[in-house]
């Protein structure tokens, strides 16, 4: 194992133009962004073959998955740490060294776990873990037992700015609650957003929300077209480990659990009511929570592991002299879902493209900055965090505990599972709207012939799934850079049918993993692009602030305030 371990890291470090990567087809960078010299000569030296070569090493089957706290999920940390410090960037962890070490907790649901619904009057239905629920006991605990009435609670969402309250006249103390997975529908852009999903309709708001309410248990209830994801990939990702920030005190449910949609309308016939007309209902001010007719007896086993797991953090020097005042991050998460030891036959999921697409561009990025003539104007970090398919964790860590306070912080660009299909021709910077860096950004996509792509699907609530949310909690404006679905030499519905077969086939899946016939010019084109823009805000005259109203606004304005 060792050898061949060996022989996956030589292939890393000497491949410098692996198959399908051609850097050569990309349009050489624009010159009328008024940048120096050399950032433009910085932007040409972009490669996409040592993109492709991260990931084929990242996506190696001897990582296993690059889970958070077991060894591959180590071996890609000290690979990426290594490339750091190749290029001569300072350590920004703990200790003079470039690991921020996050203490976790693992939770896994064990076979003996069950679920079964207890209506008043009629049989009882048990449950099957995997096809029918998928739980977390986020207390922590190797055992949890509930006998609870359930109540539904609609949408499950407590939001006074829209005068809304799902929990309104009832009390969910010591009870389970029914949950619908994303938010009231709306096309009133000053009633939740309109159609782009806020945080109040992701189920990590839901679980939050109802353990601040006092429940013990949720139940999110799936819906293909609502969680913008089917069933599948909710059951591969919660069979497997899941993980909390081991000094989070907030409060905690015993069951943390979704529910297939064909459960659902079973435990709402028990107390008879048709489950389609309740949704539509709770999208209305009419709705009122009910508790139902119905106990959920659930015994929950978890297997426990406590465990370290670092972000990997470095910094390029700024010529600031003084406080730096408007730092420059780039970030991209390392881990991934690690192994699945109930599955037959391939069971490592990979994920090359989520996200050793992410890490390849972060590297090749801080490969550009080290080898720039030019010494930014302030300070450049590239942190690769952990933790981030279990919630956001390591990005939620770094907001939290940043190596510089977030008032310095003046941009974090991330990215995200960018899929190498070739050169392209439209960029998608969901949330950058949100920022006053959005005019400089429209002029940058402009100068490389970028079309920005809308949010094709803006109830998937995609700004808050990504690590770039993590600062923005902090106050610190970030977006993600994604690519759109317009390539040079295919129609807009080539583009959209590679999403959508992504998305069916490898998302999550063992498939996601590095094949010579990938084109990472995708991701060098991108790379460079988000050069461009870093260096934009370095030059800014003022730090990027959010827009006035938005959500974030207080934070930054909080993080602003002399400590």
């Amino acid at each position: 194992m060792r050898k061949q371990l060996k022989t996956a890291l030589v292939l890393a470090l000497g491949l410098a133009a692996a198959a399908g990567a051609d850097t050569s087809t990309l349009p050489p960078p624009p010159a009328d962004l008024g940048l120096p010299a050399a950032v433009t000569e910085a932007m040409q030296g972009i490669d996409a073959g040592r993109i492709s070569a991260h990931v084929r090493f990242l996506a190696d089957d001897e990582l296993e998955g690059r889970g958070p706290g077991v060894r591959g999920g180590d071996i890609a940390a000290k690979y990426i740490a290594s490339q750091f410090a190749q290029y001569g960037l300072k350590p920004a962890g703990d200790d003079g060294s470039y690991f921020q070490n996050v203490n976790f907790v693992g939770v896994q649901a064990q076979p003996g776990t069950s679920f079964t619904l207890k209506p008043a009057g009629g049989d009882a239905v048990q449950l099957k873990l995997r096809d029918d629920f998928v739980v977390s006991n986020q207390t922590q605990g190797e055992t949890a037992d509930i006998d609870a009435p359930v109540v539904f609670v609609g949408y499950g969402i407590d939001a006074p700015e829209y005068q809304w309250d799902d929990y309104k006249g009832v009390d969910v103390k010591g009870k389970v609650v029914l949950i619908i997975v994303n938010q009231p529908p709306s096309k009133d852009p000053k009633f939740f957003t309109g159609e782009a999903l806020t945080y109040y309709g992701r189920w990590m708001y839901k679980f939050e929300e109802a353990a601040r309410k006092g429940a013990i248990g949720a139940m999110v209830i799936h819906r293909t077209d609502l969680a913008s994801y089917p069933w599948d990939v909710v059951r591969s990702s919660w069979s497997n480990e899941q993980v909390y920030l081991a000094d989070d005190k907030e409060p905690k449910l015993q069951a943390a659990a979704w529910i297939q949609l064909e459960v659902a309308q079973i435990l709402l016939s028990k107390a008879g009511l048709n489950l389609e007309d309740q949704i539509a209902l709770a999208g209305t001010r009419e709705f009122k929570a009910v508790e139902l007719p119905v106990r959920l007896q659930a015994h929950v086993v978890s297997k426990i592991r406590r465990f370290q797991s670092p972000n990997v953090v470095a910094m390029l020097p700024g010529s600031d002299k003084g406080t730096p005042k408007q730092a420059l991050f780039y970030t991209a998460h390392y881990d991934h879902l690690g192994i699945d030891p109930t599955m037959a036959g391939d069971n490592i999921y990979n994920g090359a493209v989520d996200n050793g697409t992410g890490c390849g561009i972060l590297l090749e990025l801080a490969h550009a900055y080290s080898q720039m003539k030019d010494k930014p104007p302030h300070p450049v970090y590239f942190a690769s965090v952990t933790a981030e398919e279990k919630g956001l964790l390591g990005s939620r860590y770094l907001g939290g505990h940043p190596p510089i306070p977030a008032a310095q912080i003046g941009l974090d660009l991330n990215y995200d599972a960018i899929k190498p299909l070739g050169p392209p021709e439209s960029v998608t910077v969901t949330g950058a709207e949100r920022t006053s860096f959005y005019p400089e950004l429209e002029k940058t996509a402009k100068a490389f012939h970028y079309e920005i792509e809308p949010d094709a699907n803006p109830g998937a609530g995609h700004y808050y799934r990504s690590d770039h949310f993590s600062f923005a909690r902090f106050g610190v404006p970030a977006f993600s850079i994604g690519s759109g679905i317009k390539y040079t030499g295919h129609p807009k519905e080539w583009g959209k049918a590679q999403e959508d077969d992504y998305t069916a086939n490898r998302y999550h899946r063992p498939g996601d993993e590095w094949t010579p016939q990938m084109d990472f010019s995708t991701d060098a084109a991108l790379a460079r692009f988000g050069l461009a823009l870093g260096w934009e805000e370095l030059l800014a005259p003022d730090t990027v602030s959010w827009q006035a109203g938005d959500e974030f606004e207080a934070a930054r304005k909080k993080s602003m305030k002399p400590q």
